[in-house]
């Protein structure tokens, strides 16, 4: 495996704990939000990289900036700001075709107004679980260990007995590294439920976790083949070189992004 990958995980994790253990709901909102920018600016640059379009960075920025005020918002009308801001944004996107005189297309207001949905709306479940649900503190690396389960087994799984390709939309995925992930997240997470069981007192039921689990698996890996699915249309490698080993901010969370709202609404049912 690469070592730069293994370095950066090892320093990665660590910053992720202690700012999901130790940061209060107003950090970690800013935290996310720190994230929601820099991963949209590799978006936006990947699109003008590959001359696919060029989107309008400062309203995409500023939709990624209200996850760092999420929770100055009353609990109850959360939820109501994310519809609000979907509204918001095509207004905004439509009055600046008009002020800048059709300079730019439709084409650049929709690449702007789906990394706004991807990205910014997507992220913003982080939060809105770690804070908002009962538990949330420890549902929430159901998330985390559903993604890095799914990405970390399915790669081992893969390399060692990987002989049926996949898709063309990413080259190195087999069908035996896939099952792996998803087998490989059941056991992290179940793992982890034991965890919370015994040492927190939680009492999460280990059918009902492994089954969110098997679904959350099964999206990271349809998450990390959407965020692929860009990059080759684009026509690059990585979102950009940030994190060594790993290429960019959106390279390492895509498959997060991808299933955080799935999860909020999957621990709403429970």
């Amino acid at each position: 495996m690469n070592v730069k990958r293994v370095v950066s995980g090892l320093v990665l994790f660590p910053l992720v704990v202690v700012l999901l253990v130790f940061g209060n709901k107003y950090i970690v909102d800013v935290a996310v939000s720190i994230i929601a920018i820099m991963s949209l600016h590799e978006f936006y640059k990947a699109f003008r990289t590959g001359n696919k379009a060029n989107p309008i960075d400062w309203i995409g920025y500023l939709a990624a900036a209200m996850i760092s005020i999420i929770h100055i918002v009353p609990s109850n009308w959360i939820l109501k700001t994310i519809g609000l801001l979907l509204p918001v944004s095509i207004l905004l996107l439509f009055l600046h075709v008009i002020i800048t005189d059709l300079k730019i297309d439709i084409k650049d207001i929709a690449v702007t107004f789906f990394g706004i949905c991807y990205i910014a709306i997507f992220l913003m479940f982080i939060p809105i679980i770690h804070e908002n649900l009962r538990n949330g503190k420890f549902l929430i690396w159901y998330v985390f260990f559903s993604a890095w389960g799914t990405d970390i087994f399915a790669y081992f799984i893969g390399k060692a007995f990987g002989k049926h390709h996949f898709t063309e939309i990413s080259p190195n995925k087999t069908i035996e590294g896939c099952i792996g992930g998803v087998f490989g997240a059941i056991l992290l997470t179940t793992l982890y439920t034991v965890a919370c069981n015994h040492i927190f007192n939680v009492q999460f039921s280990y059918t009902v976790m492994a089954v969110v689990s098997f679904v959350l698996s099964l999206l990271s890996q349809l998450g990390d083949l959407a965020a692929s699915s860009i990059k080759r249309y684009a026509g690059i490698k990585d979102f950009s070189n940030l994190i060594p080993g790993h290429g960019g901010m959106l390279d390492r969370i895509d498959s997060i992004v991808f299933i955080a709202p799935f999860a909020y609404f999957l621990f709403m049912m429970l």
